[in-house]
């Protein structure tokens, strides 16, 4: 179906029961997921201290646990691309169930890992393996999770869906946070170290197991069962048809797919660490800071999923890069001064990051149905894999080599890209795809 114009949109209907339950149902188990695969970052610097020698450096270890985050984003295209296949080929519910029952087991398996101190070198090479089987799980699950409430919504309203959808993703950012807040307020250091850090993991493990029985709720959706119905699902392999016929919705994907991930890592994940590590703030306040802005970010994401469906997808991206450019400056300027607004700024940082909401309605349109979930799936996770392998390792060398400030350009020049696209997205004439 093409690109939808203005008038259309405001004749769309409004979402019904049904349609408000599926969105629930799919981004409760999203949020659920997604807290597993983020938990580990807010830990980053206690399983430094555990999983290496005490020997090595404490930036060394904690640049080294970074490297391990890494790896997560490194295996995203294995699993990506292959439930993307069988996605397209039988159905976008089972690839949907199956990704998160694959991110409980390792979760909780992480909260169970004997740490170096009992396990020696096996033990962080058993946490490098957990995080790779936890990135191959949300490689199929974000990518399914937008087609799937894409081809459920009403046509007109796929931008704010795609958007709660997301919106549920980084709740589980702000589940992850406010544990870890907790944890921070109410144990000792040593008790952390000691016992206190397996808790998120746990907990996560159990998370996942519930977001597997909700979803057996859940129904297959209409688009996809038209398609079949109509005998008119991928007869070769989708991810050829994606490499040959549609490369230009893998380049836009691409470029706004590393946008969201400067704003979500750097912004949301890193910058808990960085303020405690490199502006020397309280972890408490830290932890504060981390979890207004995530709840600030579920705001800002449903934002721009109503500005989707309101304004377009060029502008809606438009004014959210920018937002983002701005709002970092500002917060890692503040830092660099003495951090005296830390909360207020980082809370409207958050806000901005919602530009994210904008971006599933973005990949969503690029592709037609039948090659759909493999076209979004293989663009993101390859986008994924580099540009999310890469921040963490090249923030923190930067953050030493270029100084405070370092984190703050970068996600501006991703930032540009993002504006850079929604240029080309309101001038250009190729054909997108509503749903």
């Amino acid at each position: 179906m093409p690109f939808q114009t203005q008038s259309s949109r405001s004749t769309a209907r409004p979402l019904d029961r049904n349609d408000a339950r599926t969105l629930t149902l799919s981004a409760l188990g999203g949020a659920l997921e997604f807290y597993d695969f983020v938990v580990f970052v807010f830990f980053a610097k206690v399983l430094g201290q555990l999983f290496f020698p005490a020997s090595v450096e404490p930036w060394l270890a904690q640049l080294q646990v970074y490297g391990i985050f890494a790896a997560g984003y490194l295996a995203r295209p294995l699993g990506g691309i292959v439930m993307a296949h069988f996605g397209d080929k039988a159905g976008r519910k089972k690839m949907f169930t199956l990704s998160v029952f694959l991110m409980a087991l390792p979760t909780l398996a992480i909260g169970l890992l004997p740490t170096y101190a009992q396990l020696g070198l096996l033990a962080p090479l058993l946490l490098l393996l957990l995080r790779i089987v936890q990135g191959i799980a949300i490689g199929g699950e974000i990518p399914g999770a937008w087609v799937f409430v894409a081809e459920h919504a009403p046509v007109g309203r796929v931008g704010f869906a795609c958007a709660a959808l997301t919106c549920g993703l980084t709740a589980g950012i702000l589940i992850g946070s406010l544990l870890a807040a907790a944890i921070s307020k109410h144990y000792a250091p040593d008790q952390v170290l000691a016992f206190a850090w397996r808790i998120p993991f746990v907990l996560g493990g159990v998370f996942g197991f519930i977001a597997v029985w909700l979803r057996r709720w859940l129904s297959e959706t209409p688009v996809f069962s038209a398609l079949r119905e109509r005998k008119q699902l991928a007869q070769e392999l989708p991810l050829k048809t994606v490499v040959r016929n549609h490369l230009a919705g893998v380049w836009l994907s691409v470029l706004v797919t590393w946008m969201l991930t400067a704003g979500i890592v750097v912004v949301i994940l890193m910058t808990p660490t960085l303020v405690q590590v490199k502006f020397h703030l309280a972890p408490t306040l830290a932890f504060e800071g981390s979890s207004i802005a995530a709840l600030c970010l579920c705001f800002g994401c449903l934002g721009g999923g109503l500005l989707v469906d309101r304004i377009g997808r060029g502008w809606a991206l438009l004014l959210g890069s920018l937002a983002l450019l701005a709002a970092t400056y500002a917060l890692y300027l503040d830092l660099a001064a003495g951090g005296a607004h830390f909360l207020p700024l980082y809370a409207i940082a958050g806000f901005s990051v919602g530009v994210v909401g904008v971006v599933p309605s973005v990949m969503v349109a690029a592709f037609p149905p039948a090659i759909r979930f493999t076209g979004i799936s293989f663009s993101y996770n390859i986008a994924y894999a580099i540009f999310g392998a890469i921040t963490p390792p090249l923030i923190g060398v930067l953050a030493e080599k270029l100084g405070p400030l370092a984190p703050a350009h970068y996600v501006a020049i991703t930032a540009a890209v993002g504006i850079a696209v929604a240029v080309y997205l309101l001038s250009t004439r190729r054909a997108f795809y509503e749903r």
